[in-house]
């Protein structure tokens, strides 16, 4: 089941899939019960609520009449699935060789044991290392690739913060 419903609160107009007790709006935030939104149409086909929701959203704005010149969206994504090429081929039509640049987005330019933000290596750290210096969980973030200058700010960030416990030169998350 879909639903085009509206916010009270804001007049944005969005889709819903299924039925919940409560909805969030996606633009101003305001939560009501499901039965307290305003639905415009109740469907179970996707491609018509969309439809709707879009004929509204153009009518809104005076163009309404130019909208309904327009295919559905079912119809248009027909088109779009036949008429597009792949990445490979778009690539090689612009004189550039595919597998060099599947190769280079497979490097991760900030070293080959890093994963995540600086700050999640730095938490790794504190949850892999068992009870941790300070020099420590500067030589793991170091080989990842995390400046010591960042590390030791991020510790004390986390220690003021209440998410790590420093004890005796110790690091521990809590």
């Amino acid at each position: 089941m879909y639903a085009v419903v509206g916010c009270s609160e804001c007049s944005h107009l969005w889709l819903l899939e299924g039925r919940s007790e409560t909805t969030q709006c996606p633009r101003c935030g305001s939560r009501r019960a499901y039965e307290k939104r305003k639905k415009f149409v109740e469907t179970e086909d996707a491609d018509h609520a969309r439809d709707v929701r879009a004929s509204m959203l153009a009518n809104r704005q005076g163009e309404g009449e130019t909208f309904a010149e327009l295919d559905s969206y079912a119809t248009l994504e027909t088109r779009v699935d036949g008429g597009v090429i792949d990445e490979t081929a778009y690539l090689e039509s612009s004189g550039l060789d595919a597998e060099q640049i599947d190769a280079a987005g497979e490097r991760d330019p900030r070293g080959p044991n890093r994963r995540g933000s600086k700050k999640d290596v730095v938490t790794r750290a504190l949850e892999e290392l068992e009870e941790p210096t300070e020099d420590e969980v500067v030589t793991y973030a170091g080989n990842r690739g995390v400046s010591a200058e960042y590390v030791r700010k991020a510790l004390e960030k986390l220690t003021r913060h209440g998410e790590v416990s420093e004890r005796r030169g110790r690091y521990r998350t809590l």
